[in-house]
């Protein structure tokens, strides 16, 4: 990926921040979605944001079973709403494929019902989705997962090894912090504690206190309301729910850098050197990568932003990049 980013936003705080609110995330009409809800086998559901936008073929047609699905697991606190989904959506339906977010637990608007959320590692969780989109869809399936979404995913591709095949084409992951003791060091100090965690923290703690009414007693309510960093708040939220013995425990385990040489599908790792939430210096080389695995690392685009063009600029180059990327291992 050449990407070179526009003069007038220089620095990967920019590049970052910039393009998730104030590019142009899409070139027509914003994306249009119909939702689904599943049953998860532990009596919880997950919602799936399917694009029916007025230029993309009715949901009900064949073509919309025969044609590849773009599937795409967002970042934390994200959504089909997220700058990026709407850009990933804006390119699928330019290539005639169909397309679909699913929500992390707790991220499409409501509240889940089970005593756990989701977290950077969950490959169980990622698995069970791509079945059931296997077992919906009768085309080719290709996933792109975005930060947290795209460690996860990854995490998946590893674990399941020549399986993988059976479901996707091909997976990709974008600005995704594949290293998570590296990533969590980065944005708990200086500028990212006090714009990126207070900004994380202001949604997830007032949710995770909400499961705490849902389930009296699954964590300590007065300690998360003093956690200042994700270091703590995982530690007293994400990792103890999800079977993890500490932060360490479940950044360790969940991280996919340590196993990117067990991927056995086409995988694409896209991550920016100047992205503030995944420093340069943790990042793979492609000697410490299988041969499956293609590493893009471009100098500029901060994280998941990758603007374009003159102000405001849009921000397509990285779908763009990445979806045809995938698209070429759909035959």
């Amino acid at each position: 990926m050449n990407y070179v980013a526009p003069r007038w936003l220089p620095g990967g705080n920019l590049q970052t921040i910039w393009p998730a609110l104030y590019s142009r995330r899409v070139f027509g009409p914003h994306p249009q979605y119909r939702r689904e809800r599943w049953a998860t086998p532990d009596a919880d559901f997950v919602d799936v944001d399917w694009l029916t936008s007025p230029h993309a073929p009715p949901p009900s047609t064949s073509l919309k079973e025969e044609r590849p699905l773009l599937v795409l697991f967002h970042g934390l606190e994200g959504s089909s709403r997220s700058h990026y989904a709407e850009a990933f959506a804006d390119f699928a339906h330019t290539r005639g494929m169909a397309y679909a977010v699913p929500h992390f637990r707790g991220c499409s608007g409501e509240l889940n019902h089970a005593p756990r959320a989701y977290h950077s590692g969950d490959f169980a969780e990622i698995g069970w989705i791509l079945q059931q989109f296997r077992a919906k869809h009768r085309g080719t399936i290709i996933a792109v997962g975005v930060s947290l979404g795209g460690n996860a995913l990854l995490r998946w591709a590893q674990e399941m090894g020549d399986s993988a095949a059976q479901v996707v084409q091909g997976v990709a992951a974008v600005c995704s912090p594949i290293d998570l003791a590296a990533g969590g060091y980065a944005i708990g100090r200086g500028f990212n504690r006090l714009v990126y965690t207070r900004m994380f923290l202001n949604t997830m703690v007032p949710k995770a206190l909400r499961k705490l009414e849902q389930h009296p007693g699954l964590f300590d309510g007065a300690a998360l309301k003093a956690a200042r960093d994700l270091y703590e708040f995982d530690n007293i939220f994400t990792a103890p729910l999800h079977g993890f013995k500490s932060t360490e425990d479940y950044w360790a385990r969940a991280s996919a850098k340590p196993h990117l040489a067990a991927i056995r599908v086409p995988a694409l790792v896209v991550n920016a050197r100047n992205d503030p939430f995944v420093p340069a210096w943790c990042l793979p080389s492609q000697g410490e990568v299988g041969a499956h695995v293609t590493l893009w690392q471009p100098a500029h685009g901060g994280h998941v932003g990758f603007p374009h063009g003159p102000v405001p600029g849009h921000v397509r180059t990285m779908p763009d990049a990445v979806g045809g990327w995938l698209a070429r291992h759909l035959a």
